[in-house]
């Protein structure tokens, strides 16, 4: 026998047609496991970025304690990165390529992250012995630096180059003490999330990796979201 339908029957059946669709897609965004960003530790990375005695730990490094002066001569630590998100790199102020290239994507990134309040630059400079901080702090009024989002960094040159080759991983090269003959040159952004464990690395001349940046930091902000 043929069913006969009505148009309140054709109603009840789209109805329940648009009940089942939206509740198996509200299931689906509900049962989807959160985006991640991987967590690096130094048995994980490229050898030539991390020293020798450091490449057998693959779980729980951090970045070291720090204590060093911004443009503003205020001594920042890793006190001050306490509940922020903050990106990591190594410049000096009169690098003639690479470090122009870095910090027009710097100021790109101040720009775009300069109402987040979870988030912070630390730009960290290669030759201390010259940028004093009457020169950061001249740099950084070039550059349209906001005081406490962008941090301009001098002070001891071991600790500094301690924390591009120990903590950050920046840069290839491991043979360095520190000392005046040392010195180290990198385009590498470093993500670095609340807990001090790096979370990304960029090239910080390349506006597309300094995208991916800016959407990994959203990635990255969601973990500490209810």
């Amino acid at each position: 026998m043929k069913l006969k339908l009505n148009s309140t029957d054709y109603l009840r059946i789209g109805i329940l047609v648009v009940v089942f669709i939206v509740g198996i897609t509200g299931s689906y965004f509900i049962l989807k496991p959160k985006e991640r960003l991987p967590i690096y530790n130094p048995s994980e990375l490229d050898r030539r970025l991390v020293a020798e005695d450091l490449q057998q730990i693959g779980r729980k490094h951090r970045v070291l304690p720090f204590a060093l002066i911004n443009q503003e001569g205020d001594s920042i630590s890793e006190a001050d990165t306490e509940g922020k998100i903050y990106v990591a790199d190594f410049f000096f102020t009169v690098c003639p390529d690479i470090c122009k290239d870095m910090a027009v994507q710097k100021r790109r990134l101040q720009e775009v992250m300069k109402d987040e309040s979870d988030f912070l630059i630390l730009s960290h400079s290669v030759t201390p012995e010259m940028d004093s901080v009457p020169v950061i702090k001249a740099y950084a009024d070039l550059q349209g630096a906001i005081p406490g989002k962008w941090h301009i960094l001098t002070g001891d040159k071991p600790q500094i180059y301690n924390l591009a080759r120990r903590s950050y991983f920046a840069i290839f090269d491991q043979g360095g003490k520190g000392d005046e003959a040392d010195f180290i040159h990198t385009e590498n952004f470093i993500l670095v999330d609340k807990q001090k464990r790096i979370r990304g690395f960029y090239d910080g001349t390349s506006e597309e990796d300094v995208n991916r940046l800016i959407a990994d930091y959203a990635i990255l902000k969601a973990e500490y979201e209810p």
